[in-house]
């Protein structure tokens, strides 16, 4: 479109030169206004289309002019107020034609710089979110596996709790050498409700902690397989928790289901401790369990006193 245009808007003027020859001796072109009249707008908005803002100015006044000059020559002075007359009026149209080629295309400019500011906005957002992200999951994951790996490993006496760190070292070098495929959500796909239980209780054992007492529905239905990975890492941490601060006493893990929900119990019978008066920087019950619950839009609760402890984590399906 631009470039036919461009080529009206060249040739019209040629046009309008040999226009006075090509009509010469012919009375039906000297009465009245000419049919070439009518076209010199069409000229001057093609150059709008064209042409940058200094070449429209120029064909703005130089269509018209040129106009003024041909017809002069054609019908002579005689008629030369109504000439100059059609002139102007050829130019302030023409003008109004720069201008609001002018106004579409500074709104259009305008709106396409609105639209790369919000498109690297949301990128920057997006890579911020992804960056806070990243950095809550390796954090989780420090704590997870590599700290409570060490910690373990130090504190390891018997052979169970030998035989606790090597497992959990294990756990810690798989995780980490899948943090880049986000192995450690694992995909969506739904997980049957025994075999929840069944990944529940390997990772219990595997975590010093008991077999899992379970009561199922009669009629079974699956969980989204990323909120059945993050039920297990949270009980696994919580498991792992009792094992490591009250020696595994009196440890009792249970999963009771129902139509529409799951809920796992933790419990001990150690000396307890304040969940208020945990310095922020430990993530084990903030990071592991409660966040990494309410990501899946289930809920967590942690009841600890001089008896024991005992934590609840709850997620209901949506009908």
């Amino acid at each position: 479109v631009r470039a036919c245009a461009g080529v009206f808007a060249f040739v019209f003027p040629v046009v309008l030169l040999v226009w006075p020859i090509a009509t010469a001796g012919r009375a039906e072109f000297s009465a009245g206004e000419p049919w070439i009249w009518f076209l010199l707008n069409v000229g001057t908005a093609a150059a709008v289309l064209a042409f940058r803002m200094p070449l429209q100015i120029l064909w703005a006044g130089f269509i018209p002019v040129l106009y003024g000059v041909v017809r002069t020559i054609q019908v002579g002075v005689d008629d030369l107020f109504a000439t100059i007359l059609n002139v102007v009026f050829a130019i302030i149209l023409a003008l109004v034609f720069v201008v609001l080629g002018w106004m579409l295309r500074s709104m259009a400019k305008q709106m396409d710089i609105a639209r790369r500011d919000a498109v690297a906005s949301y990128a920057a957002a997006a890579a911020a979110d992804a960056a806070e992200r990243e950095r809550v999951a390796v954090a989780a994951l420090m704590h997870d596996s590599v700290l409570a790996a060490l910690i373990a490993a130090e504190r390891a006496h018997t052979p169970r709790e030998r035989s606790l760190a090597v497992s959990m070292a294990r756990e810690a070098l798989t995780r980490l050498a899948n943090v880049d495929q986000d192995a450690g959500e694992g995909s969506d796909a739904p997980v049957p409700l025994e075999t929840f239980v069944s990944d529940l209780e390997l990772a219990s054992l595997e975590a010093g902690g008991p077999d899992v007492v379970n009561e199922l529905p009669e009629e079974s239905w699956s969980l989204p397989g990323r909120v059945a990975r993050a039920l297990v890492l949270a009980a696994t941490q919580a498991i792992a928790n009792a094992v490591e601060h009250a020696d595994g006493a009196g440890l009792v893990v249970s999963v009771v289901a129902t139509e529409q929900r799951v809920e796992i119990l933790i419990g001990d019978s150690g000396p307890g401790f304040d969940p208020a008066a945990v310095p922020d920087d430990r993530l084990g019950i903030r990071g592991s369990i409660s966040a990494r619950v309410a990501a899946v839009a289930g809920t967590s609760r942690i009841e600890s006193d001089h008896t024991g402890t005992q934590v609840t984590l709850v997620w209901e399906r949506t009908p």
